[in-house]
């Protein structure tokens, strides 16, 4: 049996997970959120209720050090350790009796929890595609120092992951095609978008996801993210990396083989399937979900990323492009910047304009070999961005 801690059990990603876990008789050491204690508290419970005792979690975890009291007042009558602070959910991550971590926690808060996992030598299922944007060289190191696995959770890169498991090695993969939905303004000009509200943007065509994630689809920052963390992953470059719109979501990615073979995972957009593959690999076990009907599907269409509209992508490969802590930079600014226009203070446009401004006006020192270096670009790039928006 199994025994995985998940952390940020209480976003979209986690909850699925607990649902997958459950389903697979997994045991479910802790559980970690940032706020959302209510949501936290209904987990535990009801691992309580349907979990042998051998697979309740006996950690649960808010990032969050001021609801202490609130999480273990909420679960006082249950046999539970309850933590606080952003030091537990790292302890959480590398306790000894773990043997996979799910990271899914939002954003470059999910970093050192990470790499506490790998420093502890267990595997981790990444959800947190920002761990690998900001230190992507510092997080597959210390991986290979351990000797332990990442194992992609994002359905593009789980995609990728699963079309290269029947290769005989990497030099066989000519291309990746990383698929993107295009997001709810796809076709939309950038004077089209000057009055997007964040009700307008939270519409995911084809997904329900979390709100940053989510905004991050619209301004196509994620599939930005998507690539940088496909290039680490993959030993790609970029411009062995093309975006390929597939507005249906149904190819979640392919690879293009260099005998001109592409090969494609496909399916419904649903992510208890790249969750419960990075819980299993190299195993495939049931899933209880109904088949794709290619019959009531229909088509599939396709189109090409603007990258003029949509300026974050274009941030994205700049970032990379320039090196070292430039990614960070750029995550840094668009998690300020998407923070602000959920609380309505800057526009939509805003956002791909402060992460590009950014990029090309910041000059992070370093070249991301340590925690303090990426700390110290976030904040910069945070700090930028506010002054920007003061402005």
């Amino acid at each position: 049996m199994k025994h995985i801690s998940i952390l940020g059990s209480t976003g979209s990603i986690g909850v699925q997970a607990l649902e997958v876990c459950e389903n697979l008789g997994l045991a479910v050491n802790a559980l970690t959120a940032n706020r959302n204690i209510k949501r936290l508290e209904e987990q535990v419970r009801r691992c309580f209720a349907v979990l042998g005792p051998e697979r309740r979690p006996h950690w649960a975890v808010t990032a969050e050090e001021g609801l202490y009291h609130s999480l273990k007042t909420a679960l006082a009558d249950l046999d539970i350790q309850v933590k606080a602070g952003k030091e537990a959910v790292c302890e959480a991550a590398a306790l000894p009796e773990n043997d996979m971590v799910l990271d899914a926690v939002v954003g470059i808060a999910g970093l050192e929890p990470a790499l506490s996992a790998i420093e502890a030598g267990k595997d981790l299922a990444l959800a947190n595609k920002e761990s690998l944007v900001t230190g992507g060289k510092l997080v597959l190191s210390a991986a290979r120092e351990k000797n332990v696995h990442v194992l992609p959770v994002d359905s593009e890169h789980s995609a990728i992951f699963q079309c290269i498991q029947g290769l005989s090695g990497p030099e066989e993969v000519e291309k990746i095609l990383l698929t993107a939905s295009g997001g709810p303004f796809y076709g939309k000009k950038r004077e089209e978008l000057e009055l997007v509200t964040a009700e307008q943007a939270l519409k995911h065509p084809n997904w329900s996801m979390g709100a940053k994630i989510t905004i991050d689809s619209a301004t196509l920052m994620n599939k930005g993210l998507e690539l940088i963390e496909a290039c680490h992953l993959f030993g790609k470059g970029p411009e062995e990396i093309e975006i390929v719109v597939q507005r249906e979501s149904i190819i979640h990615s392919m690879v293009l083989c260099r005998d001109g073979a592409i090969l494609a995972q496909m399916g419904a957009p649903d992510m208890r399937v790249p969750i419960q593959y990075a819980l299993t690999w190299p195993k495939r076990e049931p899933l209880k979900m109904p088949p794709l009907s290619f019959q009531s599907l229909g088509k599939l269409t396709f189109g090409e990323a603007d990258e003029e509209t949509f300026l974050c992508l274009r941030a994205c490969k700049r970032a990379f492009d320039k090196g070292g802590l430039y990614p960070c930079v750029a995550n840094g600014a668009n998690e300020a910047a998407v923070a602000a226009f959920l609380r309505g203070e800057i526009s939509f446009l805003k956002i791909g304009e402060t992460v590009w401004s950014a990029v090309e006006a910041l000059r992070p020192a370093g070249e991301g070999d340590s925690l303090s270096q990426i700390l110290e670009a976030d904040r910069m790039a945070r700090e930028y961005a506010a002054e920007r928006f003061a402005k």
